[in-house]
Order: C-alpha cells, then sequence, then structure tokens
C-alpha cells in the first residue's frame, strides 16, 4: 500500500472507532482484528501490521466507492435512503427500503454509516441460518459471541443496543433472509421496538414475497407487513442527470462523453455499476487519445 492509501485507512479507522463507547469493542465488530492490532495502526506504528492487514480494514471501515477512489454523488436515491434513514434512527422505526439494484443503496448505507454514529449495516444473504444471522448483528455492534449459545448471543446484542442512545440497525439485502431468519427478525423487533430505528433495503422483490406471505397466510409474513407499517419506502429511478453529475464528479466533463455515457447505460437503467464501467472505459479511451 502507498503512504496516502495508508492514512486514508488510518483516518477511516479512527472514525470508525469514534462509533464505539471503546477500542475493544471496536476491535470485537471487525473480523480477524484483534484491540492490540487496532492500538498499533491508531498509534502509527505500522511497522508491527502487514499491508494485507491493512487492506482487510479498510474494506470492512470505509465505504467501497471511496476506498478506491471513487467520488460519491448524492443521487436523487441517495439522498431519499438518507432522509429515511435519518427518520429511522432519530424517531426508532422500521423502514423497507425498495429499489433498483445498482441504484445505489448498499453506497448510501455504507455513507450515512460512516457520518453517524451507533449505525450498524448488516449484510444479509440467503445461506444465512439463525445463528449466522443473530451473531452477525452482535458482531456489528461489538460483541464477542464466541462460547455462546445463539439465545444468549441475540440477549446479550439486544442488551447492549438497549444501552445506545439512537441505534440504527441496517439490513442491506434484506429481501434473501430465509422464512426463519424472518421469524428471528420479529423477535428482535418485539425487544427493541421504540429503542431502535431499523431499515432493510433490497429490491423490488420483496413486495410480491410479502404480498404472497400474507395472502397465503404464512407464518410471520403478516407481523412483518405490520412492523414496516404495511408500506415499502420505494426510491426513484436513477436519472440521466444524476448519470451527469457522476460523470463530472469523477473526471468526465467532455460533452459527447458524458452523453456517451448516458446513451450506453441506458438500457441498463442507468445501473450504477454500469455507469461507473462506462466512465471507466471513456476514461481510458481518452487516455490513449482515441
Amino acid at each position: 500500500m502507498t503512504p496516502t492509501e495508508k492514512q486514508m485507512t488510518i483516518d477511516a479507522l479512527r472514525a470508525y472507532v469514534e462509533k464505539y463507547p471503546s477500542r475493544n469493542k471496536a476491535a470485537a465488530s471487525l473480523k480477524g482484528v484483534s484491540p492490540a492490532t487496532l492500538s498499533a495502526i491508531l498509534n502509527g506504528k505500522l511497522g508491527v501490521v502487514s499491508d494485507e492487514m491493512l487492506r482487510s480494514i479498510r474494506e470492512q471501515v470505509a465505504p467501497a466507492a471511496a476506498a478506491c477512489g471513487w467520488q460519491i454523488v448524492e443521487t436523487g436515491a441517495f439522498q431519499e435512503i438518507r432522509a429515511a434513514m435519518r427518520d429511522a434512527q432519530e424517531y426508532k422505526k422500521v423502514r423497507w427500503i425498495v429499489g433498483d439494484a445498482g441504484c445505489g443503496k448498499t453506497t448510501a448505507a455504507a455513507a450515512y454509516a460512516s457520518e453517524n454514529r451507533e449505525v450498524f449495516t448488516v449484510l444479509c444473504d440467503e445461506d444465512m441460518r439463525k445463528s449466522d444471522f443473530v451473531r452477525e448483528i452482535a458482531r456489528r455492534v461489538g460483541l464477542k459471541s464466541a462460547g455462546m449459545r445463539i439465545r444468549e448471543t441475540l440477549e446479550a446484542a439486544i442488551g447492549r443496543i438497549q444501552q445506545m442512545d439512537a441505534p440504527l440497525l441496517v439490513f442491506d439485502e434484506g429481501d434473501k433472509l430465509n422464512d426463519n431468519v424472518f421469524h428471528y427478525f420479529i423477535n428482535l423487533y418485539n425487544h427493541l421496538e421504540g429503542k431502535c430505528g431499523i431499515v432493510f433495503m433490497s429490491t423490488s422483490y420483496i413486495e410480491q414475497r410479502i404480498e404472497h406471505g400474507v395472502n397465503s397466510n404464512r407464518k410471520g409474513y403478516n407481523e412483518i407487513y405490520s412492523r414496516i407499517g404495511r408500506r415499502f419506502f420505494t426510491l426513484d429511478p436513477t436519472t440521466p442527470m444524476d448519470v451527469s453529475a457522476i460523470c463530472h464528479a469523477n473526471g468526465l466533463t467532455d460533452t459527447r462523453q458524458v452523453s456517451n455515457v448516458i446513451i450506453a447505460t441506458e438500457k441498463e437503467d442507468f445501473d450504477l455499476r454500469c455507469v461507473k464501467g462506462a466512465i471507466h472505459r471513456a476514461k481510458k479511451l481518452r487516455e490513449a487519445g482515441a
């Protein structure tokens, strides 16, 4: 890693640690990072820390886009997500944010978490078991759960969250959770109602899944639908104006090149991953003099 990259990692780690009541709890929330390693980095003793460890930490504490030098732009969806998260955190509500794949949900959530205390993001997976779900929540809030049973872990995580001033749990790609894990969410909500904001984010597939579950009277679905207020927070789609702003923020300002990026990504509904790739290609062509 270059000296600049190392300093950026230290700065991001320092901001991350400030979200926790102690360095030990911050270290517990990170995968493969001991309190001693964390302290060594923050104290500038990088000689005892490998580049691989620094890269792992950077991936965990810095928004992925920012970590690779990509300039994040506050698109319409970005602003909507931030407003929904702020509302959920301040008023301790449950929100389910729905948006197209590639509209920037994960990036916006990571940015919000990096700017605010007591915000914890859990990336969901279809293979997640109840124990994985509970232990990941525990880890994110800085709780070591090794040797603890799943119910003990859940109770300890709930207890820690209840001690916080304005906690917010964010479940990214929440539609991937299986029914058994959904049931654990109900348990979690029942203990944290009025004490913690909860935000789920996913594609619109969840609307069909919830509707089908409610109509067929499947266990837990009506409870879940009720707890999100029987409505979804639907994001506006990415616009050509958003794409233009992203181009300019990331060094592509030629009107013709920006127009080409917009045309090239329109058929993908301006998926921001595609936009990023198109900008990269346009800049490479410019460097090659094409």
